[in-house]
């Protein structure tokens, strides 16, 4: 069967990115459409064709090029006689539309536009020009929702928020998170080569706990520092964004040592998961991968009690739900989880395998 699978645009990283990589993975006959991709190298073996936003500078400013997106995917170029569009989609690429063909398309949503349906759970949302044109994107985004066959949802919380943005019903496929690589080295300090991240590792405390992110503001990583720094327990802080200067700033007043890791490599990152006692992760997210990946590295999880992430764990077993992600609530959380035994990594996590996110969107797609 050739297929064609569209995605928005392709980053050098980002999580829906990895999912359009197992995608080509389930499907390595075909072809790729993206407005833009800033990767080439992640798709070399595939067939890649961009649309004409590609070639305007609008490809470096998402922002401005919002509006022309949906022109630009209305009239994808048919190269070959797809039979099937399986579409990644987190903003607008489920408008996908082959030029003089119908091929059916299946919409694997990571969620419907945040900015548009949800602004209060991403400030991106709350700028003016997207208030003022917000009603009519909701209105096209919604007919055309109604044209997918089919449509998944990466969480049951993004399942709900379908239903009532698109008034669609969608089953729920989790995206695949690298479990099985983390699992297959007991201690990832042995891979870890750089001589500063081996230093960085020498130094930590015995006992410390863990964030890791973008740094931007949806993330919330000051909460880990505060909600550590409340339960009196060392805090990491991994990952790279803009908000850096301002973690380390609430990082200076913090009443325990914190270590504000940037730009880890993914054995360091790993290591760190092994090594910590609880990984907090107070944002509230479609799916969240990385709790996911704390789980396989044997590292309970602390999360809010709204959000996909609550159904990345068993509570009481590999991770605790706090009553709110208020650092007091989160602190009670951190002391609870760092109670919990040892739990089965492999039973916990094998229903987000790449294997189980093989099977389920092949037998999506048939």
């Amino acid at each position: 069967m050739t297929g064609l699978l569209v995605h928005e645009w392709i980053a050098s990283s980002g999580g829906s990115e990895n999912v359009l990589e197992a995608m080509a993975r389930v499907f390595p006959d075909a072809d790729i459409q993206c407005l833009w991709n800033d990767a080439p190298h992640r798709f070399a073996d595939h067939s890649v064709r961009e649309t004409w936003l590609a070639r305007t500078p609008l490809r470096r400013h998402k922002a401005l090029a919002l509006p022309f997106t949906l022109g630009a995917l209305r009239r994808l170029p048919a190269v070959a006689d797809y039979e099937w569009m399986l579409v990644s989609s987190h903003l607008f690429a489920h408008h996908a539309k082959l030029a003089h063909q119908d091929a059916p398309k299946y919409v694997y949503a990571h969620t419907p536009a945040r900015y548009v349906w949800t602004p209060e759970l991403d400030e991106r949302g709350n700028g003016a020009a997207i208030k003022a044109i917000a009603p009519l994107f909701r209105t096209i985004d919604r007919k055309r929702a109604q044209e997918a066959k089919a449509i998944a949802a990466n969480s049951a919380f993004v399942q709900d928020r379908i239903e009532r943005a698109w008034e669609r019903e969608a089953s729920v496929i989790h995206p695949p998170v690298a479990v099985e690589r983390i699992m297959s080295q007991s201690d990832w300090r042995t891979q870890v080569i750089d001589e500063a991240e081996l230093t960085l590792l020498d130094g930590l405390p015995a006992q410390f706990v863990l964030g890791a992110s973008r740094f931007i503001p949806y993330k919330r990583l000051e909460l880990v520092i505060d909600a550590a720094s409340r339960a009196g327990i060392p805090v990491v802080i991994a990952g790279r964004g803009p908000e850096e200067q301002r973690l380390r700033s609430v990082a200076a007043g913090a009443t325990v040592p914190v270590h504000i890791v940037v730009s880890p490599s993914d054995e360091l990152l790993y290591a760190l998961m092994q090594l910590a006692s609880v990984f907090v992760f107070p944002a509230v997210e479609d799916f969240g991968i990385v709790p996911v990946e704390s789980q396989a590295a044997g590292t309970p999880v602390v999360t809010g009690p709204i959000g996909g992430q609550v159904e990345t764990f068993t509570a009481g077993v590999s991770g605790v739900m706090a009553e709110s992600t208020e650092a007091t609530d989160l602190a009670r959380a951190i002391e609870k989880a760092m109670t919990l035994g040892p739990f089965d990594a492999q039973r916990i996590t094998a229903k987000f395998s790449e294997a189980a996110f093989h099977e389920s969107v092949e037998r999506f797609v048939a």
